[in-house]
Parts: C-alpha cells; structure tokens; sequence
C-alpha cells in the first residue's frame, strides 16, 4: 500500500496485450498502483528478440521472469490475465510465488 493505493501487480501471459491495458486502466482508475509488465514478448515488441544469440535470449527472459517476481515483492496483490482461464507455466510460478509470499491474487476470469 502507497498511502491510500493499493499496489497490484498484472501477471499473465504477454500474448494477451490488449487485456492487459484495459486491465491497467480499469485498476488505475478504481484507485490502485498498477505495476504491469515492460514489455509484450507474444504480441509485439519482436524488434527485442529478432536479433538476440540463443543465450542472450536465454539470459534476458530469465532476466524478465526474476524482475517480474521483484514486482510482485512490491505489490499487496496480483491480478491474473487469464483469458479463456488460460495460465501458462510462467503464470503458475508468478500465483505460487505470490500465495507464497502473502499477497492476494485475483483473476481477470474466476478459474
């Protein structure tokens, strides 16, 4: 909590680009911190990836998969992306690591 605002970090899979805006906007405008992700790995941002060595990939998605976690550390909660209920394997790390860690999840779409 930031004074009065809740902190609420978005996890989810980055395909779902446009959910995560609308997810931040709607948060943002019911009085909550929103901490999301910095970039879109699966709808967008290819300019990032198209020139990278397998292990300068390797290294930078570990990288992003770590940073996500420390933004969690700085949230009271999470709100999980789920379209269609779909949570992928780095989503599930993200919900244990945070239950783990005492922060509430909520989810775009009950699971």
């Amino acid at each position: 909590m930031q004074g009065k605002y809740p902190v609420i970090t978005l996890c989810g899979s980055t395909r779902f680009k446009d959910q995560f805006m609308k997810a931040q906007k709607r948060l943002t405008l019911e009085s909550n911190i929103v901490i999301s992700v910095g970039l879109f790995g699966h709808s967008g941002d290819q300019e990032v990836w198209e020139n990278m060595d397998e292990g300068t990939l390797t290294k930078t998605k570990e990288m992003l998969d770590d940073m996500h976690k420390r933004k969690i550390d700085m949230a009271d909660a999470i709100y999980v992306i789920n379209v269609g209920g779909y949570v992928g394997s780095s989503t599930k790390s993200e919900i244990e690591y945070a239950i783990a860690h005492g922060k509430e999840v909520r989810y775009l779409e009950e699971p």
